[in-house]
Parts: structure tokens; C-alpha cells; sequence
């Protein structure tokens, strides 16, 4: 008899953890990805190379892979051909923006860390309708301190750059904001 009071404490214990569940999935929560409810009939992108308005070289694809490994790690939606996905993505490069955040101790002139800032305008398009389903403009941030090789310096910060503007793009697809 001393044993009977446990097995109905656990019984009571379960209980509320099977109600606690249930009150949950009431309340609007869930499990997995969730997109914006105007994104609820996009589960492919087609993703072509980005325009380059800028005057720096080979960025277009820089911007356009990470922006598809982003697409790829994120998982709410897959990359698609042009002619199966659901959606495209049209995007361009609009602005490419070095400024001096740090300089030299004792020279002003002579930097020694820079801010990259690039800045994309794009469209997401739906492919059947033709109906523009989001548009706007995202950027990506990234602090570089500089070699004394200053073109090897900006080189290696552009990727890094892609990569903070791809999370921004993507995180507005698949969340909303």
C-alpha cells in the first residue's frame, strides 16, 4: 500500500504534460518551419545571377552564391530551376560602401579597418502569375581590418559581406521582417 500513492503521481504528472502540449498547439504555436502566410504557396525559388550596379567586379556572383547557400542552409525553401520553381528572385546590386572605421595611431590618413556595406534591391515574383509577391531592399555589414596588400584586404571582405547580406535576405523570406 505504501507504493500506490507514486504510480498515481506519475499518472498526474503525465497528465499535465499531455495537457501542456495540447494547450500549445491551441494557442498558435508550431513546429517547423513557418513562413509569411503570402509566401504559404512558395516552396521553390529560382535564384538567377544577381545585376551589378556597382562598379566592383565579379560581386553579382559572389552575392548570388551566398545568397543560395543561405537558401540551402535556411531550408524553408529549395532552390529551383526557372522553369519548375514557384517563385523568382530578381535582385540587384545597388550600392557598394567602404568607410573608415579605425585609422592609424599616429597617421589619420592611413586606415587600418574598414566597413563594408552592400545593399541589394529585389523583387520575389511569382512565376505562374507573374504577381510580385515581396520587394524591398536588404543590406549586409561586415568590418575588415586591412593588410597592407589594401586590394587583397577588400577581396577578402566581399564574401564575408555577401555572406551578413544573404542572411538578411533570406531571414526576410522565410520569417517576414
Amino acid at each position: 500500500m505504501a507504493n500506490s500513492p507514486r504510480p498515481m503521481g506519475i499518472l498526474r504528472s503525465l497528465s499535465l504534460a499531455l495537457m501542456f502540449l495540447i494547450g500549445l498547439t491551441n494557442c498558435g504555436y508550431k513546429l517547423g518551419y513557418v513562413k509569411p502566410a503570402k509566401f504559404a504557396s512558395v516552396t521553390t525559388i529560382y535564384v538567377p545571377t544577381f545585376k551589378n550596379e556597382t562598379l566592383e567586379p565579379r560581386s553579382a556572383v559572389f552575392v548570388t552564391n551566398a545568397v543560395i547557400q543561405q537558401f540551402q542552409r535556411d531550408g524553408t525553401y529549395s532552390i529551383g530551376s526557372a522553369n519548375r520553381s514557384d517563385a523568382i528572385l530578381e535582385a540587384s546590386i545597388v550600392e557598394l560602401n567602404r568607410r573608415q572605421t579605425r585609422s592609424a595611431r599616429f597617421n589619420t590618413l592611413r586606415t587600418s579597418e574598414l566597413e563594408f556595406t552592400l545593399v541589394v534591391a529585389f523583387k520575389l515574383r511569382s512565376r505562374r502569375t507573374g504577381e510580385i509577391l515581396d520587394e524591398g531592399q536588404v543590406e549586409g555589414e561586415v568590418s575588415q581590418f586591412l593588410d597592407p596588400n589594401f586590394q587583397l584586404s577588400e577581396r577578402q571582405a566581399l564574401p564575408h559581406v555577401a555572406e551578413r547580406l544573404a542572411e538578411s535576405l533570406v531571414s526576410r523570406l522565410g520569417e517576414g521582417w
